[in-house]
């Protein structure tokens, strides 16, 4: 057991290391305590360094989480949001779609052959439209091993040459004061050159970002046109967006349509 750290404390730290996340809800459900309770544990575990807490849980606390680390947790909301994402390109298009495990659902849930052009920083979105012989860019640069993504001024040039119907892009928090925002400087400053580029910008991510802040903004809340999620934001940045414009699209739950 960790010093500080009392029993269900450290069975919850046990936990995250295990699992890669850990929900309120269940922890609640599971020692038969408060919300609160389970709030100030996590508190706690966030204040002696050892985990970060998400929009109704907590992850492990890392400076820069790989993605096949990141890849293992929210799946099933990522994998709506990037089903819903791709139903928003239409036939004809060139689209951008940037480097994380929220975008690399968008590629997968491409339909094969389809008459679009992407354009890509992210060699596992490109491998994936490869596979699917959609016709793919892949701009070149600087390549970030934890992320698979290519960055600096050779893919910041290819993006300036080009101009896209549509880009999506990923997101590491989302405040209303912060905008949205990203660990990674490099992967910030290519999001900021593809949004010049476009006449739509699309935010997908999952419910967990919400209210989470990182050091470098790449964009204000309200200089986006669309944010796809799983659920609902909380009301005060809902309302932030919606009335400044910014289109809320939430995936339903499998089987259902997007609302």
């Amino acid at each position: 057991m960790r010093p500080n750290l009392n029993e269900r404390q450290n069975e919850i730290w046990n936990a995250i290391q295990r699992d890669g996340e850990v929900k309120i809800s269940d922890l609640k459900e599971k020692y038969a305590v408060t919300e609160m309770t389970i709030r100030r544990d996590l508190e706690k575990l966030e204040q002696i360094g050892l985990v970060r807490r998400t929009f109704g849980g907590a992850i492990p606390l890392t400076l820069d989480v790989s993605l096949k680390e990141r890849d293992t947790v929210h799946t099933d909301e990522k994998i709506r949001v990037g089903q819903t994402a791709a139903e928003l390109i239409l036939p004809g298009q060139a689209v951008f779609i940037d480097a994380g495990t929220t975008t690399l659902q968008i590629a997968r849930h491409m339909r094969p052959d389809s008459s679009v052009t992407v354009v890509t920083n992210a060699l596992n979105v490109a491998s994936v439209l490869l596979d699917k012989g959609i016709h793919t860019i892949v701009a070149g640069g600087m390549l970030l091993e934890k992320t698979g993504s290519m960055v600096g001024p050779i893919a910041i040039g290819t993006l300036g040459l080009m101009a896209f119907d549509q880009v999506f892009l990923g997101t590491t928090g989302i405040t209303v004061e912060h905008g949205f925002s990203n660990s990674n400087s490099f992967e910030a400053e290519l999001k900021r050159h593809a949004m010049r580029r476009s006449s739509c910008i699309n935010i997908v991510t999952d419910a967990s970002k919400f209210g989470e802040r990182y050091l470098h903004s790449f964009a204000a809340l309200l200089d986006v046109h669309r944010i796809v999620t799983d659920q609902a934001p909380p009301l005060h940045i809902a309302e932030a967006a919606v009335s400044g414009g910014v289109e809320l699209v939430v995936a339903a739950p499998e089987g259902g349509g997007a609302k």
